[in-house]
């Protein structure tokens, strides 16, 4: 069963939109092609919001970011809504989002980085599921594995969980309603109204900046906030790098020796995260994850 909460075909509207920092020069080429590949190779319709090629903040403030996404959700012939920016602003948009009508529309937000923010305010305030995954991978380095893995999950309804490699560390089974996107991101909504519920469910984390200092000060606050004593798993994505300065399994035992939870469970995916091969998530989709035999975690969607 596929997790993803939509499932596109031939001639079917979707928005484009950027919630978060103006475009960079290189985005916007990117951008491009990525509407030539939508209408072309996908024959699907796109509908880009109208600040998204402002390219200064001046004209482009939170208002009318909002009022951007807001048009796309209020459009009934939009079926999913991806956002293609990322880096720091996507929070100013909160407070200006209709939730109600979020909460009314079945089109899914995708986005990844930044709009971690987004993607758990919508499920903190109006329950819906919302995906972590950024949409430009398709024209990006590894393009031809991303085109292959969007048209069998977003077109084809296979799950979006069957290419996913988990690895347990600790424990071997967890189950929840999933929860996080980047680390650092996240934390921007602590203390806040849009802050996402963390008692019973999982918690998934990935980071592209952040050096051992970092990192650590990043999930010590999470620590102080309960969260580990709250959440039933912890699913770790990449973490960029941290990685490239101490390595995968210094990673991981810093971020273990860091949260101090040895009865928790928590699985490790080199799959997603901000790579260009990264796979997506449905954050507010319930989903297992348990240990096999052969030692692999298997990442399962529940209806």
């Amino acid at each position: 069963m596929n997790a993803l909460p939509v499932q596109l075909g031939p001639g079917d509207a979707v928005g484009i939109v950027a919630c978060s920092n103006p475009l960079s020069g290189m985005q916007r080429q990117e951008v491009v092609q990525l509407l030539s590949l939508l209408k072309g190779d996908f024959s699907l319709i796109p509908y880009c919001g109208r600040t998204l090629w402002a390219d200064c903040l001046q004209d482009r403030p939170a208002l009318l970011r909002a009022q951007d996404l807001m048009e796309l959700y209020a459009n009934p012939c939009i079926k999913a809504i991806f956002d293609v920016s990322g880096g720091d602003l996507a929070n100013e948009i909160l407070p200006y989002l209709d939730y109600e009508e979020i909460a009314a529309d079945n089109k899914p937000f995708f986005g990844y980085s930044d709009l971690t923010t987004v993607i758990n305010t919508i499920l903190q305030r109006t329950g819906k599921p919302s995906v972590l995954y950024q949409i430009l991978n398709l024209v990006r380095d590894n393009a031809l594995l991303q085109q292959k893995y969007f048209h069998s999950t977003m077109l084809g309804g296979r799950s979006s969980s069957d290419e996913i490699d988990w690895n347990f560390v600790q424990g071997d089974y967890m189950q929840g309603i999933l929860a996080g996107g980047n680390l650092r991101c996240l934390l921007k909504l602590a203390g806040t109204q849009y802050f996402p519920e963390l008692t019973g469910r999982l918690l998934f984390l990935e980071s592209l900046g952040g050096g051992p200092e970092q990192i650590t000060t990043y999930l010590c606050q999470l620590k102080q906030m309960n969260a580990f004593d709250k959440i039933s798993g912890l699913l770790l994505g990449t973490f960029t790098r941290l990685e490239e300065q101490i390595g995968t399994e210094a990673s991981i035992s810093l971020i273990r020796h860091t949260i101090d939870k040895p009865n928790l469970p928590i699985a490790k995916t080199q799959q997603i995260g901000h790579s260009s091969d990264s796979r997506c998530l449905v954050i507010g989709a319930q989903y297992t994850c348990r240990r096999l035999t052969s030692g692999r975690g298997m990442l399962n969607y529940i209806q």
